[in-house]
């Protein structure tokens, strides 16, 4: 593995960008990885169709916490539309580095429970309480 990439990665594991709650999300979803034991949580505040804020809480591998990372990151400011079209190339683009299979549930999970979250709000699904 590439020494950046490697560096990249384990920066993102240990300071998770967008870590956290939000407080009455307009959006969220959660998700794990039974495999493994990995969760994740993503919380959306959206305002107009458009990501304003977006937080992310769970636990598991440097994989999937540092990929879900990047990916808040990366949707900050887009379309719910374009959120929910996403797909694992985007991913993988801003991991860097080749993900074996097994690992790559590890890797897409953040990516399953955001387009979750943002088709949820698109469809208008209620919130459960």
């Amino acid at each position: 593995m590439d020494d950046f990439y490697r560096d990249y990665i384990l920066d993102h594991y240990r300071n998770p960008r967008n870590f956290g709650q939000i407080e009455r999300p307009d959006a969220e979803a959660e998700d794990l990885n039974p495999l493994c034991g990995d969760q994740i949580k993503i919380q959306l505040k959206v305002d107009d169709g458009v990501v304003k804020d977006v937080r992310f809480s769970g636990k598991g591998c440097a994989i999937s916490q540092a990929s879900t990372s990047m990916l808040t990151d990366a949707v900050k400011g887009m379309k719910l539309e374009d959120v929910a079209k996403l797909n694992k190339d985007v991913v993988l683009e801003n991991v860097g580095i080749g993900i074996s299979p097994t690992r790559l549930k590890c890797a897409m999970l953040g990516l399953r429970v955001l387009k979750s979250a943002a088709i949820g709000e698109i469809a208008g699904w209620p919130d459960e309480e």
